[in-house]
């Protein structure tokens, strides 16, 4: 059915990006820009970290070449310039551990006001997206963006974040720490580490390109989640629970094996930097006491001295805080990782191209005095098309509801045409029926006329004005459409039929539900028009949902009506009752009908037959009788099928 938007909906399993798309990290800085203030103090928080632990070691290296090992050699039992240092020591750590408060409190600030931002920024944008996206996406790959994307973004920005800049801090306080203690034990740690970053980036590659991939493959797991569950009737229907399974099984299997991967090579790296770290403590035990005991200079920023026992006990100190920061890097980057991948996944939604729009032409209220029309704020029931001249007047063009293809082609995929040489008009106040098998192009026509798609060659005119001059907001605010496929808000009965018009009174509201026969079964409600709806009016029958969604086009009064398969999902005697509402509300307007039950369309003025993408006949119900084809043929198939 290639006419029908959701049957070109995409399968992205197994084929989204695997890698991180590039400047996602500086787009990630950008929505954090507001908070620049803060993070500069928490860069300053973390600086004055780790300085406190890097100066600790200093202390050590003091407490024992100056306090300790003279008390052992002189036997003295002073202890006072112990406690200076241990005291000074107190005040250092102290403060390390203050500032670490201070700027883990600033970053839960900041991580929440960011995700908040930015998810905030992304519903937002959804909003502005093009039908065609929604079309060729799967709804649940796109909610795993709001919700596993964002989650690990989160985490990443309160705690993985901070966590990497400590770490590469502490490091370079480390580092000039051991340079000041000895020059030729740091170019040894410093060559050390270079293997070590060597064996570790070999690591974190491997684990990369699967957390991009565990991403993608959550998105597809929720995809087919929401899929099952909004088609849990039919799965029921058909006993499909143990394919369900089996499917679903397929898809954990691919989220496993990618989450198994990336945490596999993750999780090792912590474990070999701490063994190298272990075995660099010996490597350095021994090489320092060979200076000392060989009597080779240590030669310090400050000069040269003799290697002692508190330098080499110091520097042990250090070469840990100095080591251990590149493997806590390197745990924290497996998670940066993920939550670039879920940034990227986010920015990738954000970077699509928002619903294209040239129009001009906008839609007011009008009054109508001697044949002249004027713009008014208030509600009337004139509608006037506002359109700008070049030299920055307006003229004004009243709403009739006079609607004309000409010549109009489309393809939702490029050189599979889908409509063919469309020529049609509706004339203000007339009824247009289509009719057809299903894929003969029928919804695309309404598709076309709300501007979900813009057509390929030819020409659409309402009231004399080309619809791409339009402003889409403005057009679709003339258009009363109700759909097949019916969609209620959680909220009251009241709140989704004045869905269709915001400002709406409950007046209104109830004078639109008694026009389409809705107000009798409301009324029989728990409590009436302000019942609870839940669950995509779960509680409710097939037949009412589509009466309050035809209510809900009834309160915005429009000028022209789109009537999607209506009535298909109601009886035949509550088709009667309603018929009699749908009669009401398309009195005096433009309407397009589009139905399968060729009773609803006996009295439409114009009927026309749609076959693949082309009208193939066109007329009134009896003249169509009359001629003996395809309405005719479709006509007796539906008596015999009653």
């Amino acid at each position: 059915m290639p006419h029908k938007p959701s049957d070109k909906r995409t399968d992205h399993r197994g084929h989204g990006k695997r890698n991180i798309n590039p400047g996602t990290f500086g787009r990630l800085l950008s929505q954090m820009g507001a908070h620049r203030f803060k993070l500069v103090l928490v860069l300053l928080c973390i600086l004055l970290s780790a300085l406190s632990r890097a100066s600790t070691s200093l202390f050590l290296r003091a407490l024992i070449d100056d306090e300790i090992m003279p008390m052992i050699a002189q036997g003295s039992r002073d202890f006072s310039g112990i406690i200076r240092i241990v005291v000074a020591m107190s005040i250092v750590y102290g403060i390390g551990i203050l500032t670490i408060w201070v700027y883990n409190r600033i970053m839960v600030t900041v991580e929440q006001s960011t995700v908040r931002n930015i998810r905030d920024n992304l519903f937002a944008h959804v909003q502005t997206l093009p039908v065609r996206y929604f079309d060729t996406h799967a709804h649940g790959d796109i909610m795993s963006r709001f919700t596993s994307d964002v989650d690990t973004l989160r985490a990443a920005i309160s705690q993985s974040f901070p966590s990497m800049v400590s770490s590469l801090l502490s490091t370079l306080a480390a580092f000039g720490a051991m340079m000041y203690l000895s020059l030729s034990l740091t170019l040894f740690v410093v060559l050390f580490s270079v293997l070590l970053f060597v064996l570790v980036k070999a690591i974190v590659r491997r684990s990369a390109k699967y957390f991009m991939s565990q991403q993608i493959a959550m998105g597809d797991v929720n995809a087919y989640v929401e899929e099952m569950i909004e088609g849990q009737k039919v799965v029921k229907v058909f006993n499909y629970e143990n394919k369900a399974i089996q499917a679903f099984g397929e898809r954990t299997k691919e989220l496993f094996n990618n989450a198994s991967q990336a945490l596999k090579y993750g999780m090792i790296t912590m474990p070999v930097v701490v063994s190298m770290g272990f075995l660099l403590y010996v490597l350095i035990g021994i090489l320092g006491g060979a200076i000392g005991i060989l009597g080779i200079p240590n030669w310090r920023l400050t000069g040269s001295e003799a290697m002692t026992v508190g330098t080499i006990i110091s520097f042990i100190t250090l070469s840990r805080s100095f080591v251990n920061p590149i493997g806590q890097i390197s745990m924290q980057f497996n998670t940066v990782v993920q939550a670039l991948a879920g940034a990227s996944r986010i920015f990738e939604v954000m970077g699509e191209e928002s619903e294209h729009d040239t129009g001009v032409v906008t839609l007011v209220y009008a009054t109508k005095e001697n044949g002249e029309l004027t713009e008014c704020c208030d509600r009337t029931d004139v509608w006037a098309w506002k359109i700008p001249q070049e030299d920055g007047s307006f003229t004004y063009t009243e709403l009739k509801g006079d609607i004309r293809f000409y010549d109009v082609n489309f393809s939702y995929v490029q050189g599979k045409p889908v409509l063919r040489d469309i020529n049609l008009y509706a004339k203000p106040g007339q009824k247009v029926a289509l009719v057809g098998a299903t894929g003969a192009g029928k919804t695309t026509i309404t598709n076309l006329l709300n501007r979900f798609y813009d057509i390929d060659e030819g020409a659409i005119h309402y009231d004399g004005i080309d619809i791409r001059e339009i402003k889409k907001a403005d057009l679709r605010k003339s258009l009363g459409v109700v759909l097949q496929e019916i969609h209620l808000f959680t909220g009251t009965v009241m709140d989704n039929i004045r869905y269709g018009k915001l400002d709406a009174t409950d007046e209104e509201c109830i004078r639109a539900a008694k026009l389409v026969n809705a107000d009798g079964f409301i009324r029989m409600l728990p409590h009436g028009y302000n019942t609870m709806l839940e669950g995509d009016g779960s509680g409710l029958s097939q037949g009412q949902r589509q009466l309050i969604a035809i209510a809900r086009a009834a309160v915005l009064d429009p000028p022209v009506m789109i009537l999607d398969e209506a009535t298909s999902s109601i009886d035949t005697r509550t088709e009667s009752i309603v018929q009699q509402g749908m009669d009401a509300l398309m009195h005096g307007r433009t309407n397009f009908a589009i139905a399968h039950r060729l009773s609803t369309v006996r009295d439409a003025d114009v009927i026309m037959v749609m076959e693949d993408g082309c009208i193939i006949e066109r007329g009134t119900h009896e003249q169509l009788i009359e001629e003996g084809g395809q309405y005719y043929r479709l006509h007796i198939g539906a008596f015999e099928l009653e």
